[in-house]
Formats: structure tokens, sequence, C-alpha cells
């Protein structure tokens, strides 16, 4: 007799394999997706109508098996194949593409989701976003470009508006030294006087007052100085609020920069000495020139004597003009000449300069002035004295440091440490002190001192880079993302995090492209590409969907078949009733 049960046996076959073709036709559908990973359907056989249950062997009967008729199949469920598709690459370095396990961590309006789809692009505040907008997750960096893997943060590739310098820390030099040179005699020596015959004396009101025979005083104050012009008139040649510059002084014909002194009603003959020393770079470090003479400004104060010594060395030699010398009103304008100068002997000796500039930290050029002065010939080689300064120096001094550089014999430097300057960078808004290593020996490209027609010396290379703006950027297998700037510079911008589960297949799709954490998947495990079973990072490239259009067209006709059986049993049953039907006329 016709059955029912077959038909609706029948039936659940139809539903289960309509149910296979929507997964395939999914698939299908999916071929040309970023990152999409296949599906396949699980079928099941439902429960049994069971007649016997069977009975165990005896000792007259062999045993029977369970009597069951099967009542139709189900869909036991879904499983996602995660293998990993091609990569292609796109040259496009937004893209990015995981070659092994792990997933995407992307922020979701708030919600931490995760994805295989590394087609990126940056938003308008320079986070890297999906398709979709969500945030790309990672690790940042902190003000030394170190990756912080503390906490997760949104990723941003600041193109264009990313502007980073970077102070020098070494400058090498190269050059010689000319051995055969002559060795100073003497520095630059000018006389400060108040008229063209006659020094420099206080008024005899002074206070503190001249000791008895002086007409001068190191502590005299300049309010106190009698003005040349009217001699034994007690008419000071300077008021408080003046000011006294000097510009256009010349340092081995090199123009000094431009400095002025406000006058106080403190302000003594000693601070415009000391102010003249820092201005014209004198050292009073390098000791005595060969002549005896000291470095410096002295006063002679009995008679009102000012003398300026410079230190040896041609390249040292100041040359001084009275219009040098300049006082100023308080609003800026030119008062008067207030000194004549008389130069009494130039600086000689074998000397160089050479120029150079380094960075701060805010990328602005400061330039560096050494000159190397022979100092002396012995059995053992030569002795050079350098001086190094600074016009860029936030104080008045121009002077560095001085100090002293050996030669043995064959001109080869047998001083080992480099030049140390540190210069004031005060008020710049740079780190300061800005310390500089000036190498004189750097693999084969050093300083020698050999015979020769003169010296010559220059910088070769330094360190430290000026303001740049990052222009591109690239994504290493381990997800660090590095940028390149405008001024050569590179620096790490962050890392690419990944998330691997237990359970890849637990997880629930929340579309598009994106997954959340299922009750079966595990909790995620966060970490850099390429530790704890994360795969690695393809930058410029892309995954393409995982699905086999051969197989699924296999799987269409292996569903197709089933829908068209299954329909067969329902037809065949009707038939059945229908012959019934016939018997019962």
């Amino acid at each position: 007799m016709a059955s029912t049960v077959a038909m609706f046996t029948a039936l659940s076959g139809m539903n289960a394999n309509a149910r296979s073709l929507d997964v395939i036709g999914n698939n299908i559908a999916n071929v040309n997706t970023t990152g999409y990973k296949s599906t396949r359907l699980l079928f099941s056989s439902m429960y049994a109508q069971t007649f016997s249950t069977g009975t165990a062997p005896g000792e007259s009967s062999g045993g029977k098996n369970p009597g069951q008729i099967g009542l139709g199949v189900t869909v036991a469920g879904t499983q996602r194949k995660f293998t990993g598709g091609t990569i292609s690459p796109t040259g496009n370095p937004r893209d990015m593409a995981i070659e092994g396990d792990g997933f995407f961590v992307v922020d979701h309006d708030g919600e931490q989701l995760y994805t295989r789809d590394g087609s990126f692009a940056t938003n308008s505040d320079s986070d890297l976003v999906t398709s979709g907008g969500d945030r790309v997750m990672g690790f940042g960096v902190d003000a030394n470009f170190n990756v912080n893997e503390t906490e997760l943060t949104s990723i941003k590739v600041p193109i264009g508006t990313m502007k980073i310098a970077e102070a020098s820390t070494r400058v090498r030099l190269s050059g010689n030294l000319n051995a055969a040179g002559s060795i100073p005699s003497q520095g630059s020596s000018t006389l400060l006087m108040g008229d063209a015959t006659n020094s420099p004396r206080a008024i005899t009101t002074a206070n503190p007052p001249l000791t008895t025979g002086n007409v001068l005083q190191t502590d005299t104050r300049l309010v106190d100085i009698e003005d040349p012009a009217l001699p034994a008139s007690d008419t000071p040649l300077f008021a408080v609020g003046q000011l006294f510059e000097i510009r256009q002084a010349e340092k081995g014909s090199k123009q000094l920069p431009t400095q002025t002194l406000e006058i106080t009603d403190t302000t003594s003959v000693q601070d415009l000495f000391d102010f003249i020393v820092e201005t014209l770079g004198i050292s009073t470090d390098a000791g005595d020139n060969p002549d005896g003479k000291t470095p410096g400004v002295s006063l002679d104060p009995t008679t009102g004597a000012i003398t300026i010594v410079g230190n040896a060395g041609a390249t040292n030699d100041l040359s001084i003009e009275p219009s040098d010398f300049r006082l100023l009103n308080a609003d800026g304008t030119y008062n008067k000449v207030p000194f004549y100068t008389d130069k009494a002997a130039d600086a000689d000796g074998e000397s160089v300069r050479t120029t150079f500039f380094v960075y701060d930290s805010l990328g602005n050029t400061v330039n560096i002035d050494v000159t190397f002065v022979l100092d002396s010939r012995g059995n053992t080689g030569t002795t050079w004295r350098y001086f190094a300064e600074s016009a860029d120096d936030s104080d008045v001094a121009l002077q560095l440091a001085t100090g002293t550089v050996e030669f043995d014999t064959r001109g080869q430097l047998a001083t080992t440490e480099p030049i140390s300057v540190a210069i004031d960078r005060t008020d710049s808004g740079a780190d300061t002190p800005l310390a500089i290593s000036i190498r004189l020996r750097d693999g084969q490209d050093n300083v020698t001192a050999l015979a020769d027609t003169s010296s010559a010396v220059a910088a070769t290379s330094r360190d430290g880079v000026p303001i740049g703006t990052l222009t591109s950027f690239g994504v290493g297998a381990d997800g660090t993302i590095t940028g390149s700037f405008s001024n050569g510079m590179t620096r790490t911008l962050g890392r690419v995090a990944l998330a691997n589960f237990t359970n890849d297949g637990g997880l629930v799709d929340a579309g598009p492209n994106l997954f959340r954490v299922g009750p079966n998947s595990g909790s995620p495990v966060v970490t850099s590409p390429g530790n704890l079973g994360a795969g690695r990072i393809a930058g410029g490239s892309l995954e393409l969907s995982n699905v086999d259009i051969a197989e699924e067209f296999i799987n269409l006709i292996v569903a197709q078949t089933g829908y068209s059986a299954s329909s067969r049993v329902i037809q065949t049953t009707n038939d059945l009733f229908q012959q019934l039907l016939v018997l019962a006329r």
C-alpha cells in the first residue's frame, strides 16, 4: 500500500537539497569577494521508525537485527572552510593579506570584530579603515617611535601631514693640516682708545671711587666713564638705557654676528670686557699666546689703556674698526662711536677654519666653525689647537670649546677621542644643549697632518635631518608599518594586530566580511603577526576568495540530482495512490 510517510521523507530530501543549493549559490556569488571563506552544508538523517529492536542470539535462534525505517534527512549545520586564498599583489600599500591563520581586528561602532578582508583605505583623520569604514586596530608607537604592545589602538597613517626632524649627534671631518706651516708667534692686539691720542678715564665723582693713582678700573661703572670729546668736564660717555653694539667686526676675514649690551646703572667696565670677549669669540681657556700675552681684554688702570688680544693663528686675527663699536639710544637709533681702535699687531701662524651645519631637534640648521691652529712640532709629531664656535648658540659667547689634538710622525691622528661641543639652544624651542661629537677619524676618511702648501679641512658627513613630511609607507611581514619622509628618514608608525581563535569555525558571520566572537569560537588572542600561531602580513596584496568554482559546480550537480530524485519519490508515491483509487472503483 502507498505510504504518505514516503512523501514526507522525500519532501525532507527536497528541502535539504534546496538548502544545499542556497549555500552553493552563496559560494559562487562570492567567488570574487576579498578574503571570503567558502561554506558547505552538512546533512544528517532524521530519527527512524522502529518496528523491532532486535533480539540477541539464543540456543534456538541466531538473533535478529533491529527493524527500522528512516523518516528523512535534515540539515545538521554548516561548516566554513578557513583555508587560505590566493595572495594577489595590488601595488596599493594600504592593502594587506594574511598568509596563514588570524584575522584583522577592527572597531565597528565600538564593537571589536574580525575580518580577513585587507582592502583598507585612510579616512580624513588619517585612520586606516576597512571599505565599510571600520577602524583597523593595532599597536601604536611612543615618542621614540617604539611599538607599544600594551594596548590596542586605531592605526593612523598621516600621509602629507605628519612632520618630523632629528637632531644631529655627530659630524665627520676630513682633510689635511699643513704640518710644514709656520708656528704662530702672536695673536692680534688692538688698543681701545677714548680718542686718537687718549685712553678712556673715569669722572671724578665715579662710584665706586678710584684707587689713588688710577684713572680707570674694571669695577668702574660705564656711566662713570668720561666723554673723551669733553675732557675734564665730568660729562659721562654712557647713560642708563643705552645700548653698546658690536657689529661688522671680523675674525680671519669672516664677519662676526652683531650683539648688543644694555647699559644699566650697575654695568661695569668688566662687564663690557666680558661682552667684547664673548662677542669676538676670544677663547680665554687656550692659555697665553707664544709672545706671552693673554687672550682677552686687559686694562692698565693707571693709564686707562685697554688692549684686546686675540688668539694665535692667522684665521683668528681680529679686525676691529672704530665704527664696529657703536653706542645706540634706548630706542635703537644711532648715537655715536664711543671708542677709537688702533691695531697694534696681527695674528699669525698656520691655521684653517671649516664651517659646517648641523640640525637641532626641531630641524633648524645650526652653524659651527672649527678652527685648527698649528701649536707645536716635535720629535713625536705635531700638535694642533682647535677652536669651536657657533653664532647660533643662544647666549652671546661664540666659543664652544678649545683643546688640542695630536698627530704622529706619519701625520696620522694620535688623539683617539672626538671633539665634543655643546650648543646652548635655550628659548629656541628645541632640546638644549645640542651635543655634537666632531670626529677626525672614521674609517678611511680622516684628518691628517702632512706637509702641504696649505691646510684644508671640510665636513664630509653628518647625521640628523631637517623637517620632513610623511610621503609613503609600507607594511612588513610582522605587521610593522614603516613610514618614509621627504627628508630621507624612515620611522615606525605602528603595527597591525591579528587575532587568533581556538575554533575559527565557531565565529559568527556579522557581514559584510566581518565576524564576531561566537559561543564556540573561544576568546580571541590578539598578538603581532608571526607570534602565537598568527600568520604573516603580505603588504600591497589582497587575499582572494578560497571558493573552488569547479568543486561548487560538482556540488551543484549533486544537489540538483538529490532534489530531482526526491521529487521522483513523491511522484511515484502519488502514482501508487492513484492505482489504489482505481481499484476502489
